[in-house]
């Protein structure tokens, strides 16, 4: 069992910028957490095949929670593997799926009334961004405490960011998957609340946090920010 950083570099608005989607290698078969943005396909591809994995070994997707940076590729990842499973919490899975506006919309379209009109510009842009996601139903769902993989990863719910956010253990390796939960910064030692100015409930987002913190694993791999070992 092993769990891969995939470092992957794009550019935005002439910036350079990274996300750090994980990549868990168990029995020969790959389990890919959270897809990044819409046409982010081919570059978290390039970033499997770069670590000397094939994509055939791709088995299941696990979504930490709705946001357009994580679940933006998802659709394009089932379209060209169908034979992924998809896999949620149970909160998540109805805005993956779009039975329900997602919260961060929700979020995005009462914060564009709010916006000075110098600002509205973007705050619609991001609404735009957000209603164009595609959407499609999650294969599984899972609670707090479950057991994923034969026993070999556990969900941990953190919400605060969103609802239904969840993290990942895997106490095999002493390591967290984070999601959201928790962010590194640049050169950073220590565990932050992730975007704390989107965060849907941020008390509940501190607490997440220090949940996890509490876990003391020796390995904590943040979507933004890379990995902590401690």
């Amino acid at each position: 069992m092993n769990i891969i950083e995939l470092p992957v570099e794009f550019t935005y608005e002439e910036y350079q910028y990274h996300l750090y989607p994980s990549l868990i290698e168990l029995n020969n078969e790959l389990i890919l957490v959270d897809t990044g943005y819409p046409g982010f396909l081919p570059l978290i591809e390039n970033a499997i095949e770069h670590k000397g994995y094939d994509l055939r070994q791709l088995k299941h997707i696990v979504i930490t929670h709705y946001d357009d940076d994580h679940i933006g590729a998802l659709h394009a990842f089932k379209g060209k593997y169908p034979w992924v499973t998809v896999i949620s919490s149970e909160r998540e899975a109805v805005y993956i799926s779009g039975e329900v506006k997602s919260e961060r919309l929700v979020q995005a379209e009462a914060l564009l009334t709010q916006m000075p009109e110098e600002q509205k510009a973007f705050g619609q842009s991001f609404v735009d961004l957000l209603t164009s996601l595609q959407h499609i139903p999650v294969d599984q769902t899972v609670k707090d405490g479950e057991w994923l993989f034969d026993g070999a990863c556990k969900v941990i719910a953190t919400p605060g960011h969103t609802s239904g956010h969840i993290s990942l253990i895997l106490p095999e390796l002493d390591s967290v998957i984070t999601g959201d939960a928790a962010y590194i910064e640049d050169n950073g030692t220590d565990l932050l609340v992730a975007n704390p100015q989107y965060c849907l409930d941020l008390p509940q987002a501190e607490k997440s946090l220090k949940l996890l913190k509490d876990l003391k694993a020796q390995h904590y791999y943040c979507y933004h920010g890379g990995t902590l070992h401690i």
